[in-house]
């Protein structure tokens, strides 16, 4: 699922964190170097929650958030989701090796690697 620019922000800074975080610790992380209302922050947070990207837990009188999944999971699912958007396999089969030619060789061993992982009988 792709993400604005503030959604993106919250998401990063929840996956740095060290546990789950309420709206104020989030807020003033992010305001550090500008101005955002807290009502603006708790909004995102609540919409992040409704769509199933943060969990959303009870803390007294406020809520604690944290990330539902990794931030490599995230990525992941867009990267599925954008390989998705085609039902013709030859599309999606083009789009793969387009995206791996692209890739610095880094990367290009990471999927090397993963896919090797992926042939070994379990």
């Amino acid at each position: 699922m792709a993400m604005g620019n503030l959604e993106s922000e919250v998401m990063a800074y929840l996956w740095d964190a060290d546990g789950p975080c309420t709206v104020r610790e989030v807020h003033e992380a992010l305001t550090a170097d500008r101005r955002l209302a807290y009502t603006t922050v708790m909004t995102v947070m609540d919409r992040l929650a409704k769509k199933g990207v943060v969990v959303q837990e009870k803390a007294g009188r406020a809520y604690r958030y944290s990330p539902a999944q990794s931030r490599e999971q995230a990525v992941a699912d867009l990267m599925l989701d954008a390989l998705g958007a085609t039902a013709d396999p030859s599309a999606r089969a083009a789009a793969l090796q387009h995206f791996v030619g692209r890739v610095g060789p880094q990367e290009a061993d990471a999927i090397r690697a993963a896919l090797g992982a992926a042939e070994k009988p379990s």
